[in-house]
């Protein structure tokens, strides 16, 4: 798709423009038209269709200018606002760079107006997402004009860096209790600052790649695929289906637990929360829910991205988990 800067101006149709010109709030070259008389008259009775008196033309005349302003640059807006529910995430942050300065409060308080009159919870979501995407590149602006931006290689050193030895090295589990704590509230702030993009999980997905090929680094290997899914809860976690007109979905509010939750402890909620624990949540209903998840993530990502992969796999790790524990007691009492 063009990247082109919206345009300030946008042309009314040919069919209005000459409506508002026989009603006299078009805009006239007056110096051509007032030459004789007749002109004059001429011109008169066009722009007033009737008697009215010029006092109450030129205050027509002043409304409509700027009804007229106003409509041209809610047009404007939209145009922008689609342009951008149309971007990928890399062609959006071309789009808020080159219209940085048309994001004033009439752009923010259109986009609040839209997101309201929607008529389906996905495409309310939608907006809300775009609107937080859209501040986040702008935020991102505003504080790193004059610093250097870090690379996709030193966002992951941030992130892994809590669970780093002193020499460097990485060991699974972590030595230290509060490693996971303190990488997940680090991943939390990058992915507030935009970093967590396609860059960023090209490289995680790179390093996991050769991790796996050394065969040396186990503790390497387990932290990287703990980065993955910590990204996956974090975005998984921004949109909720658990509520559908005032009411509340227990297989989706079931299963977003189960996304939220670190992977080691989702046997625990499994079992606690399904019928062939001690819970009321039959199997099939939460694999119902997982696929519909999925195919939600499918229509929302860009096809063959990292972060559809990474997104879909995390929820097909849930349902494998589920499967598995699933055979597993329905032969034998709860443990």
């Amino acid at each position: 798709m063009s990247m082109a800067t919206i345009s300030p101006t946008l042309s009314l149709p040919l069919k209005f423009s000459l409506h508002c010109a026989q009603l006299g709030f078009g805009y006239w070259n007056w110096e051509r038209l007032i030459h004789s008389k007749e002109t004059i008259t001429n011109c008169w009775q066009t722009l007033t269709c009737s008697n009215h008196t010029q006092r109450r033309r030129t205050v027509l005349c002043a409304v409509n200018k700027d009804a007229e302003q106003a409509f041209m640059k809610t047009v404007e807006v939209d145009r922008l606002i689609d342009t951008m529910r149309d971007s990928n995430p890399s062609e959006l942050e071309q789009v808020v760079v080159e219209n940085v300065l048309s994001l004033d409060e009439g752009f923010w308080i259109r986009l609040a107006a839209r997101s309201e009159t929607c008529k389906s919870e996905d495409d309310k979501k939608d907006y809300e997402e775009l609107a937080a995407c859209v501040m986040s590149i702008v935020d991102r602006l505003v504080h790193k004009t004059e610093e250097k931006i870090e690379t996709a290689t030193d966002v992951l050193k941030a992130i892994l860096n809590p669970a780093m030895d002193e020499h460097e090295e990485i060991t699974w589990p972590p030595r230290d209790p509060e490693a996971l704590k303190l990488m997940e509230k680090e991943l939390s702030t990058r992915e507030q600052e935009g970093y967590l993009d396609e860059g960023f999980l090209a490289e995680v997905n790179a390093q996991l790649r050769q991790a796996k090929e050394d065969e040396d680094k186990p503790g390497l290997q387990a932290m990287l695929q703990k980065v993955l899914q910590l990204y996956a809860s974090k975005v998984l976690g921004k949109r909720s289906y658990a509520y559908k007109g005032g009411k509340v979905i227990p297989r989706e509010k079931f299963l977003e637990s189960v996304i939220e939750a670190p992977e080691s402890i989702w046997n625990k909620l499994l079992i606690d929360g399904l019928t062939i624990g001690k819970g009321d949540i039959e199997p099939e209903d939460l694999y119902t829910a997982i696929k519909k998840r999925i195919e939600r993530v499918l229509i929302r990502t860009e096809g063959g991205s990292y972060e559809q992969r990474v997104l879909v796999e995390y929820l097909k790790g849930i349902e494998s988990r589920t499967q598995e524990l699933v055979q597993a007691l329905q032969g034998g009492p709860v443990q």
